[in-house]
């Protein structure tokens, strides 16, 4: 029997009765601004209570007190549990429609990935349905979850009345956005690391292990090292030529730094650049990919012999010879297999930072 579809939300966010002048904070940073506000506000908060095994819920239901002291007379707060996977997509783009000023997501990377990919339809930016065409809903970030890779990218701590700070500062900068297309032509979103091979096979694995936090990514990877081989992949960067890279362990697309519970595999990219950094492994065993597990964690990977990296705005992958068994994930999530389109939308949803 099939089950049954998770109900699209209908959010009515509270539009408050009367306009309240608040001045945001005013504290200009390079590309970065702090908006004067005018009107309450409607943020929209979408919460993971099962991420780092219930830990998350828990510290939300401990943390909502302090939050709606901060924020209560700045705006109004939607709270939203998911209840399903995927269930973050579609409260995301409900907010946005009902013309929410911000969805922060509460939780781990997880969260995180499926409320970007919220904030588009179809590939196409989603937009309040009775704002006009200046409006536009900012993304936020209170990391409660597993790994919180995303969050390394800016030396953000797990602390979530840090994060919380920030959203009062109301400080935001204009955020790249990784997007990939595989086979079926349906554009999907990442924001922090998308890879191919090993890393997305052992990805894949780690969601098994996800009760013994961090150390999941270590099973993960040694599982999926069970039955690898290394193989040739052609890319095509920037719409350029067609060139074959031999013998790949691992491609990795960084829009940020981390992934994988702490490991640096993007270490120079920038999220608000324009462009992606590419890492590509070549060769390794596992034994020698085990000995430089270090380096990754330190970032100090792209000196190590068959590690090589670019700077791209786009970049197709295919096999060189078709298997149909070649891993791909984005973000921690299993994506699919190649061959798949990876490409930048600079500057895409702003970004409380």
């Amino acid at each position: 029997m099939a089950t049954p579809a998770t109900p699209r939300p209908s959010l009515i966010l509270p539009r408050a009765s009367h306009s309240r002048s608040q001045t945001g904070a005013v504290g200009l940073a390079s590309g970065r601004s702090a908006a004067t506000v005018s009107s309450r506000r409607n943020f929209v908060f979408v919460v993971n209570p099962s991420g780092a095994n219930g830990r998350t819920g828990k510290q939300w239901k401990e943390l909502l007190p302090h939050l709606r002291t901060r924020l209560a007379d700045q705006c109004d707060i939607c709270e939203c549990i998911t209840s399903a996977p995927f269930h973050a997509i579609d409260i995301t783009r409900e907010a946005i429609k009902d013309g929410a000023d911000a969805v922060i997501a509460v939780g781990g990377d997880g969260t995180l990935h499926e409320v970007v990919n919220g904030f588009f339809c179809k590939g196409s930016p989603v937009h309040a349905l009775d704002q006009g065409p200046g409006h536009s809903a900012a993304l936020g970030l209170i990391p409660l979850g597993t790994g919180s890779d995303f969050a390394r990218t800016f030396n953000w701590t797990n602390d979530p009345h840090e994060a919380i700070d920030r959203i009062v500062r109301g400080v935001k900068s204009k955020l790249d956005i990784g997007m990939m297309e595989g086979t079926d032509g349906n554009p999907h979103f990442f924001v922090n690391v998308a890879d191919i091979h090993l890393s997305a096979k052992a990805g894949y694995f780690a969601s098994m292990y996800k009760r013994f936090g961090n150390l999941c990514y270590v099973f993960g990877t040694l599982r999926a090292f069970w039955g690898h081989s290394n193989r040739d992949l052609r890319i095509k960067v920037n719409g350029g030529e067609w060139r074959t890279i031999h013998k790949v362990t691992a491609l990795c697309i960084g829009n940020a730094k981390y992934f994988g519970g702490g490991m640096k595999i993007t270490p120079t990219v920038d999220p608000f650049s324009g462009d992606l950094e590419v890492v590509i492994l070549q060769d390794f065993k596992w034994y020698g990919f085990l000995l430089e597990l270090h380096r990754l964690y330190g970032g100090t990977h792209l000196s190590v012999t068959g590690v090589s990296s670019i700077r791209v705005q786009s970049i197709e992958v295919v096999e060189k010879e078709v298997s149909a068994d070649i891993f791909v994930q984005s973000d921690g999530e299993h994506f699919g297999f190649l061959p798949t389109k990876f490409s930048v939308l600079p500057g895409a949803v702003d970004f409380f930072c």
